[in-house]
């Protein structure tokens, strides 16, 4: 590999690493604006296997933003990032795929200063499939995958489907 194949390769990972972590920024403020806008024109995103929907980015943005209001105080973490370039066929170097594991804990509030414990953790898989575009990279398919659910405050019927 030349120097300048192996700077790009290191552009490319850090601008995917600056991607997913917009990606839970965004969910984090709860910016629906600025998540519909880190995807593709026909970008999709999964969370049936969080017991979500699929969809396009708006409508799954919709319906997060609905979900959500309930957790007020929430915090996704991504971790243990995996980033493989060129992952569609006939790759010119312009698709790759990050494979992030994540902890979300998530809390109602309840008290004056938000600090009212935590209500929900939960933790899984999420996998971003990306593009480059003249804009940069952006997100083609989200796929979230939850592993584990863990109620540790309110009821367990309170749980976020």
């Amino acid at each position: 590999m030349t120097q300048r194949v192996e700077l790009a390769t290191v552009r490319d990972r850090l601008a995917l690493d600056g991607l997913v972590t917009d990606y839970a920024v965004a969910v984090d403020d709860g910016d629906w604006a600025a998540y519909r806008r880190l995807f593709t024109a026909d970008g999709r995103a999964d969370y049936r296997g969080a017991g979500g929907i699929e969809g396009d980015a708006g409508t799954v943005a919709g319906w997060l933003a609905e979900r959500s209001a309930e957790f007020p105080v929430r915090q996704l973490l991504l971790v243990n990032r995996r980033v493989r370039l060129g992952t569609w066929e006939g790759d010119a170097g312009d698709t790759a795929e990050v494979r992030a594991d994540y902890v979300s804990p998530a809390s109602r509030g309840g008290e004056a200063d938000g600090a009212g414990g935590l209500d929900l953790l939960s933790g899984g898989r999420c996998l971003f499939t990306t593009v480059r575009t003249p804009d940069g990279w952006r997100l083609s398919r989200v796929v979230v995958d939850e592993r584990w659910r863990s109620p540790t405050g309110g009821r367990a019927d309170d749980v976020i489907d």
